[in-house]
């Protein structure tokens, strides 16, 4: 049995790396995970999305919608959710073959 790894089949079943349908699939798939994150962070903190979205200023919908990635979230919004949660936040962004590590 020959094994593959996960981008492997993304090359194969996805795209490729470099076009536009990579580039959208990818970053998807990168909200999807923060949306994990903030549910993860909000129940670990024993908080409803009701509780949550009052310590940032938002409706619980809000919270919801961010939860389960069918909103555009701000790096804000971000900072503050995982603030109000007691979370650290670390960004890591990759330039040209150079890693920089911003912490909140």
């Amino acid at each position: 049995m020959e094994k593959y790894s996960l981008d492997q089949i993304k090359d194969e079943f996805i795209v490729q790396v470099g076009t536009l349908q990579r580039t959208l699939y990818d970053q998807e798939l990168q909200m999807e995970i923060l949306g994990g994150l903030i549910k993860k962070v909000r129940l670990e903190r024993n908080m409803t999305q009701e509780e949550l979205g009052k310590l940032i200023g938002v409706q619980r919908a809000q919270i919801s919608k961010l939860e389960n990635n069918t909103t555009n979230v701000t790096v804000d919004t971000i900072l503050r959710v995982f603030s109000a949660s007691k979370a650290k936040v670390n960004f890591n962004v990759e330039l040209l073959n150079s890693n920089v590590k911003i912490a909140w």
